[in-house]
């Protein structure tokens, strides 16, 4: 049996979504003066090492420069139009093939520190055969960890569903942490203004 040391984790950050509501591709905004999708980038690495890999879609070309300098690798969804599910699908059949744990993070949660990520990978590697999520809202989320057992489930959405279902359908096989800053997600300029402001709250459900 592997060690705690010995684990390997690969880490996706999804950033294919066309950020319709956003009104231009937020993968690219600054934040702190750097792009935000290199910045979730360089937090996955501090967990994750240089295995990790920027799922990108719709905005593909144009994000694709900001990444030149990350520990990143990318990985272009094709079929981002179909929705969340079809980035989780390109993380899963992206990762290494000996990684045991897949981090999947949205580029989005802006919020989410390399503190926030190096708690969650703490309580994985103390339970490494148990999925390891983000409390917050009310229920478990991402950013997740999940073990290789779980990559078939995941493979298995369609659509816009949300990693959730497959968080719940393994409820007993589940170790929460409050995270509430994973709540904080940029879905409008206003969220950003907000954000940057200091009030950015998490949503209360």
């Amino acid at each position: 049996m592997d060690t705690p040391d010995s684990l390997t984790l690969h880490a996706a950050v999804l950033a294919a979504g066309p950020a319709t509501r956003f009104g231009s591709p937020k993968q690219l905004v600054r934040v702190g003066g750097t792009p935000l999708v290199h910045q979730m980038a360089a937090r996955a690495a501090t967990v994750a090492g240089h295995s990790v890999t920027v799922a990108l879609g719709a905005h593909a070309r144009d994000v694709a420069p900001a990444l030149s300098r990350s520990p990143a690798s990318t990985v272009v969804n094709r079929d981002w139009e179909e929705g969340l599910a079809s980035s989780i699908r390109t993380a899963v059949r992206s990762a290494p093939p000996q990684c045991e744990g897949l981090l999947l993070l949205l580029c989005d949660q802006v919020a989410v520190t390399a503190d926030d990520l190096g708690r969650l990978y703490s309580v994985w590697r103390r339970h490494p055969v148990l999925v390891a999520a983000a409390l917050y809202g009310g229920a478990p989320g991402l950013p997740a960890i999940f073990p290789a057992w779980a990559f078939p489930d995941l493979l298995e959405l369609r659509g816009d569903r949300d990693p959730r279902l497959v968080l719940r359908r393994h409820a007993e096989r589940l170790v929460r942490l409050p995270m509430p800053s994973a709540g904080v997600e940029l879905d409008t300029p206003e969220d950003l203004a907000k954000f940057e402001a200091g009030t950015g709250e998490p949503p209360a459900t």
